[in-house]
């Protein structure tokens, strides 16, 4: 992920942020804004993606199908919003705890700036915040939150590390360059690609 353009990052997010709150209470909005979302993904898949590109479509495939299943029949909105926002915590704590206190270096054959301090520190971090603030202002079951919490954090790991494979094996550092400080919507939203695919699963069974 590209953290530059500090302005432009954070206009952007804003904008996504609006979006996602007026559509949170209607599954509608909420099936369009993420299709679009979906549908510039699948552009630079196609555009950039020339090797494994069969295995990175049929990925996003996989993860767009998820995606309209739980919308359709297990939508929950107290559930979407922790999903959510255990992505983007866990995103900023971890690149925050991996540049004050990141030394060792994993998976660098496939993302080699990641550290294992700044993964710990998403964890821990990412799970104080949401069991505080859901523990206090939603009737929730803790022991349920924290299953919720980490499967969402274990594949927003492993949905980073697949589009960091993919990129690498066609040689590219970012999916595009279409949003600014944060690289593709591929880069952008590589963690929520193969969580809901978890969170779709998870919530039938």
């Amino acid at each position: 992920m590209v953290y530059k353009n500090l302005y432009n990052r954070l206009f952007l997010s804003l904008i996504f942020f609006a979006i996602y709150f007026l559509a949170l209470n209607n599954k509608n909005l909420l099936f369009i804004f993420g299709s679009f979302i979906y549908l510039f993904v699948l552009y630079e898949v196609i555009k950039n993606f020339k090797k494994l590109f069969i295995y990175a479509l049929f990925y996003l495939f996989l993860s767009y199908f998820c995606f309209a299943l739980y919308l359709l029949i297990s939508y929950e909105y107290l559930v979407f919003n922790v999903f959510v926002f255990t992505i983007i915590l866990f995103d900023s704590f971890s690149y925050l705890s991996g540049k004050v206190l990141g030394k060792i270096f994993i998976f660098k054959f496939i993302s080699p700036k990641k550290t294992l301090e700044g993964y710990l520190g998403g964890v821990f971090f990412t799970n104080i915040s949401l069991i505080f603030y859901y523990s206090i202002y939603t009737e929730i079951y803790i022991d349920n939150l924290i299953t919720l919490i980490n499967s969402i954090i274990f594949f927003s790991i492993l949905g980073d590390l697949i589009e960091s494979y993919f990129k690498r094996k066609n040689n590219i550092k970012d999916s595009s360059k279409y949003l600014p400080g944060h690289g593709g919507y591929f880069d952008r939203f590589d963690s929520f690609i193969a969580s809901i695919i978890m969170l779709s699963v998870f919530s039938l069974f």
